[in-house]
């Protein structure tokens, strides 16, 4: 099979995606048949040969080799919404910027490469309601353009305060009865919604125990990226835009990366109004944050001419994205952003 993408699949995609753009509270009722056997293929040629495998033990070249004798049933069982999505196994591994770890899922090399077929499809739709605060798991919208959006708001808007707001294991917290929820304001084919009911529901293998998976999503496949942007998308991204931001007294910026977001304001007592909303709101789906107490500690003032009074116990840095950021004096009215890991500078400069 050839590895480039037929016009014919491009154009499936281009389709949806102007749909969705022109009819924003549409449900798409019919998806499951972009997910073909050429595009499963595709997928599969983009994941690195030396990938580590899932719980079958079957590498990438195995996995290619074999296409043929696995990919009907595959399919098959998509359309009869009785996919077997393999357990994943997980594995530990550092967290950027933290001393402790994380974990990660392995899925199987076939899953995996379904995984991304669904996610392509489903990204045409959600990438034209995403907002432009998100970034992470998204075309050309990367940690280097998180970080030169925050950049940009810190030296170019009014703003005095960042709120430091770290999610408490976010992926393994996410509610799967408020996940299909989200899903169904724009997904309306029972194939799709029963595919990922089943990628929530696998089974995790770790140190040779299964564990069953009541809540949460493995952080490592392709459909846990996308599926945890929509969840922050109507949890955190709309309810700031349109709930907060026009009851607040001064201009206020949210920047997301996946599940790591700061908050900037222009007034303290905005920010502290927002921190409690804030822990209410997310408790009311199933997240917390590291530091749920309402708490000025948790404040950073950017600029040195802010008022001592209010200045008390505040920090001048604070850490996006295993970055950390420290904010600097340009000209007498302009602030930028210095942002350093201790391997390699990172960030708008």
């Amino acid at each position: 099979m050839q590895r480039e993408e037929s016009p014919t699949m491009t154009t499936g995609l281009e389709r949806i995606a102007a749909k969705a753009r022109c009819e924003p509270k549409l449900r798409f009722t019919s998806l499951a048949h972009q997910i073909t056997k050429e595009r499963v293929w595709e997928n599969l040629c983009q994941i690195p040969t030396d990938s580590a495998p899932g719980v079958d033990g079957q590498t990438v070249p195995e996995a290619k080799e074999s296409f043929e004798v696995w990919i009907e049933a595959m399919l098959q069982s998509v359309h009869r919404q009785g996919y077997p999505a393999p357990n994943i196994r997980r594995v530990y591994i550092p967290k950027p910027g933290k001393q402790e770890k994380r974990p990660l899922g392995v899925p199987c090399v076939a899953d995996r490469a379904l995984q991304r077929s669904a996610a392509q499809v489903l990204s045409a739709i959600y990438e034209q309601d995403f907002l432009s605060c998100s970034f992470g798991g998204r075309p050309g919208r990367g940690a280097h353009q998180a970080l030169a959006s925050l950049h940009e708001v810190i030296s170019g808007r009014k703003v005095e305060w960042v709120l430091e707001a770290d999610l408490k294991n976010f992926f393994g917290s996410l509610s799967h009865e408020w996940m299909l929820r989200f899903v169904e304001h724009r997904v309306g084919d029972r194939r799709l919604i029963s595919l990922i009911r089943r990628w929530l529901k696998a089974s995790i293998l770790e140190e040779g125990k299964l564990h069953a998976n009541e809540e949460g999503t493995p952080q490592g496949g392709s459909i846990s990226v996308l599926l945890s942007n929509v969840y922050l998308h109507y949890v955190l991204d709309l309810w700031f835009e349109r709930v907060v931001k026009p009851r607040l007294r001064g201009e206020a910026y949210l920047v997301r990366y996946i599940d790591d977001f700061v908050l900037c304001f222009q007034y303290r007592a905005d920010a502290l109004r927002v921190q409690k909303a804030l822990c209410q709101r997310l408790g009311k789906f199933g997240l917390s944050l590291d530091r749920p107490r309402p708490s000025s500690s948790n404040l950073v003032v950017l600029r040195s001419d802010t008022r001592a009074s209010e200045a008390v116990n505040a920090r001048r840095r604070f850490t996006f994205w295993g970055s950390r950021c420290t904010a600097r004096a340009i000209g007498k009215a302009t602030f930028g952003l210095g942002c350093g890991r201790k391997s390699h500078a990172c960030g708008a400069r």
